[in-house]
C-alpha cells in the first residue's frame, strides 16, 4: 500500500491538534475530581452527583474560557489543510 505523504501528515496533525485542544480541559477535570474525591474521603460523603456535577461545570467553564484559543487553532489547522489541496 502506498500512502500519500501529505495525507499521513494531515492525520498526524489532526490527532496532535485534538490532544492539544482537549488536554487542558481533561487536566482540569482530573484535578477537580481529585480534590472532590479527597474532600469526600475526609467527610465520608459518598454521593455520586457531588463528584460529577462540579467536574462538568468546571470543564464547561474552562472550555468557554479557552474557546478563542481553540477557534484560532482550528482555523489555523483548516487553513493548512486546505492549502495542501
Amino acid at each position: 500500500m502506498n500512502y500519500d505523504e501529505s495525507s499521513v501528515y494531515l492525520v498526524r496533525d489532526t490527532l496532535i491538534l485534538a490532544l492539544l485542544i482537549v488536554g487542558p480541559i481533561l487536566l482540569v477535570g482530573i484535578l477537580v475530581g481529585l480534590v472532590i474525591s479527597l474532600a469526600q474521603s475526609v467527610t465520608s460523603i459518598q454521593d455520586q452527583t457531588l463528584s460529577f456535577v462540579p467536574k462538568i461545570v468546571v470543564m464547561i467553564l474552562v472550555t468557554a474560557l479557552l474557546l478563542p484559543w481553540i477557534a484560532m487553532k482550528l482555523v489555523d489547522y483548516a487553513y493548512e489543510a486546505f492549502r495542501l489541496f
